[in-house]
This record gives structure tokens, sequence and C-alpha cells, in this order.
């Protein structure tokens, strides 16, 4: 037989006693939106990341291609002496955005230096590339 405990009454819970009861396993509560803050977080570090350098090789191409236009200009101008060359390969650095940081001749070959700003990289020193040209008879 089963015995009824008298002494403490069975009444169901008031609403205000409803209200304040917590669900059996409250500990992981709220742990999906930290979860989520830590994927967006984690996400967002990754396309900063990829953004920054992506623009670091754009910019080291660029820096590339307006070195080896300049000494391409320099050594085609090359029959009227070095001082005009050097200007031509100082115009095409202009009109590329770059600065000419050297420009001189070895012989027949024009040796040409460029720097580009790393716009848009904070903290990166800007990057610079050297190229040369010379007539294609001759080794190097």
């Amino acid at each position: 037989m089963h015995q009824v405990d008298r002494r403490t009454p069975t009444r169901p819970p008031s609403p205000s006693q409803r209200s304040r009861r917590q669900p059996q396993d409250s500990r992981d509560s709220g742990v999906a939106t930290i979860w989520t803050a830590m994927a967006v977080a984690a996400l967002s570090g990754v396309a900063v990341l990829g953004f920054w350098l992506g623009a670091a090789v754009v910019a080291r191409h660029r820096a590339e291609s307006a070195a080896d236009l300049g000494a391409l200009a320099a050594a085609s101008h090359a029959a009227e002496g070095p001082v005009q060359a050097c200007e031509r390969a100082r115009w095409v650095a202009d009109r590329m955005r770059v600065t000419l940081l050297a420009c001189r001749w070895q012989r027949l070959d024009a040796f040409v230096e460029v720097q580009v700003p790393a716009s848009g990289l904070g903290g990166m020193p800007a990057l610079s590339a050297r190229a040369r040209a010379g007539p294609t008879g001759q080794p190097p």
C-alpha cells in the first residue's frame, strides 16, 4: 500500500512561483549566442587578413609591372641618350602612379627601380621592384 505524507500539502504552484522556476538544464542557456559571436569574429578576421594579403599582392604586381615597363621604355629610347631614356622611364612611372627611385645605364642595359606606396595597408612599408632591359642579342 502507498502512504501519503500529510505534513506537507501538495498544492499546485502559484503563477508567481511558476515564472521563477528555471528549466531543468539551465547551464547551456546562451551558449549558441557565444559560439555564433566567436564564429563571426573568426570569419571577420579571416576576411580582413585576406583583403590585406590581396592588397599587398596587387601592390607588388603593380610595382613589378611599372619597373618592367619603365625599363623597356628606357631601353627603347637608348639611341637618344641616357638622359632622354631615363626621362621616358620617369614618364612611364608617373603615368603608373609609382615613384622612380633609380634609372641607370650599364653598357647598353637600362636598370630601373620603382617604389609603390602601400596604400590601404596600414603599417606595411612601401614596395619596390627592379627591372633590366637591353638589346636581345647580347648575353646578360
